[in-house]
Formats: C-alpha cells, structure tokens, sequence
C-alpha cells in the first residue's frame, strides 16, 4: 500500500521527477526479480557440469543481452516490436499460468496495449527516448496490436467469465494506466504483481530453485546477480550519455533497454526450466 500510495503521488509531479522516481523503484525493486535465473540454472546445469555450470550458465545469457543491447542500436524500432511481443508472452504466461494461451494474451497485452489506447501521446514520447528515434505518436502496428487486443479482451471476458480475482486485477490494473502516467502505471503492475508473482512461484515449488522456498531466502539469493547488473548499468552509463537530452531520458533509456536484454534469456531459461519440470505423459 506505501508502495501505490507512493508511486501514485509522484504522478502529481513534473513528468522527469516521476520518471525518476518510477525507474528507482524498478530498479531497486523490479531488476531482482530475474537476478534468481542463477538459482534456476544451477539445478538444471550443476548435476552434469559440476563446478563449471556458473560459467555456462553466465556466457550465453551475458552475450545474448549484449546481442539485444546492440539490436536496439542497429534495429530500434524491430527490436521495440520484439520486446514488445515477447513481453505480452512472459506477462501472460506469468499472470495466466500453464494452459491458458487465451487468457494469457489478454492478461499479457493489457499492460502494453492499455497505454497505447488511453495515453497514446505520452507513451509515444516515452519510447522515443527508449530507442532514440523521432515519434511523434506512436507506430500504426503498435496501435493497430493494441484495437485487436481490445476485441480479444472483450470477447474473452463474455465468453470465459473469468474468475473473481481475476477480473478484479484487470480492473484495478486498467483504472491505474487510466489515471496514471504510463511509466508509473507500468511500474505498479512490475513491481507490484509481476515481480512478486515470479519470486512467489519459485517458493512454491521446491523442484524449481531448491533452497528458495522463502521469500526472505529469494530476497537474499537474488542480491549478487543483483549488485553484478548494478555494476554493468554504471559501466554502461558512459556509452548511453552522449546521446541522452538529460540524465532522467539516459536512465530511461538505459534501464529499459537492459530490462528488454535481460528479459530475453529470462524467458528462454524459463522456457527450459518449465520443460524440465513438465511430466512425460504417456504418448510421448
């Protein structure tokens, strides 16, 4: 509650001191959620590399960031796309669970299609700074994504009834990007459910990260990988200043560039985890 109560009156300031205040927040509270990719690796690569399995955890997943660092300098608004879309599917799959590809696209797009319906001009403006392109409003297949969401949402919601829960943190989460900027509405569905929700599922199942089964334990893990992309951010910083207009659009642009690639090996270890715990049924 201090946390919503906290992020919503930062809205009522200047637009670069929200921003400010919104990206600490997803920094300090947000980023750690995937510094636990390690706990997830090393039951997966331990068994069968021994003490080497950090190192074949860490090179591909370091290089596979850089490899999105750089699509975003080559390719800005492609990559924008694809983070997009990849995003819709880890939020969905996420808040949906396993089972549900209907339910996840709806519950997945709704934070990155709501800003683009309701404020529009604002989020144009905020991932013009992201990758460093003119957008005076935002790219026709963004919009155009987020009227087919729209139809989907509606018809989900008439024909699945979903369940109470549910339907009341779509509520709540549409009223926020309603009266919220983008980036702080954002921020409390990131730092607020989807972080929590992700550290909350790694407790629950012992097979997952063995050792993390409290959130106190997840808090503590999460702090080395944690400080590690601290230090790649601040070593970055100096690469990013040169074509930032002011410190506050640079911090924008770094922390969402490096959230996009760190979030692309994030979903591919997730994606084999998940088959790693997945039964094998009798057919196959």
């Amino acid at each position: 509650m201090l946390l919503v109560l906290g992020l919503t009156a930062s809205a009522l300031l200047p637009r670069d001191i929200a921003w400010l205040v919104a990206l600490t927040v997803v920094i300090l509270l947000g980023v750690p959620h995937g510094a636990l990719d390690g706990a997830i690796a090393a039951p997966l690569l331990r068994p069968r590399y021994g003490r080497a399995w950090f190192g074949i955890f860490a090179v591909p997943y370091l290089g596979l960031s850089a490899l999105v660092l750089l699509a975003w300098q080559g390719a800005p608004l492609a990559t924008l796309a694809g983070f997009l879309a990849l995003s819709v599917l880890h939020f969905g799959e996420e808040d949906a669970g396993p089972g549900r590809p209907f339910e996840a696209i709806v519950r997945g797009g709704l934070p990155v299609a709501l800003p683009a319906l309701l404020r529009p001009g604002e989020t144009a403006d905020i991932f013009a700074c992201v990758a460093r392109v003119s957008m005076p409003q935002l790219p026709a297949w963004w919009t155009a994504s987020a009227w087919l969401w729209l139809a989907l949402t509606a018809f989900w919601l008439l024909t699945h009834r979903p369940r109470g829960a549910v339907l009341t943190e779509m509520i709540l989460l549409a009223v926020a990007f309603w009266v919220l900027p983008p980036l702080t509405a954002f921020t409390l569905y990131f730092v607020g459910l989807h972080g929590p929700r992700h550290m909350r599922a790694l407790v629950r199942d012992p097979t997952n990260a063995p050792g993390i089964d409290t959130m106190r334990r997840a808090c503590l893990a999460a702090l080395p990988v944690f400080a590690l992309t601290l230090l790649i951010g601040a070593g970055l910083w100096p690469l990013y200043a040169p074509g930032a207009h002011d410190h506050v659009a640079n911090l924008l642009t770094l922390t969402l560039q490096m959230l996009s690639a760190l979030t692309v090996p994030h979903v591919i270890l997730d994606r084999i985890a998940a088959g790693q715990r997945a039964p094998s049924s009798p057919g196959r």
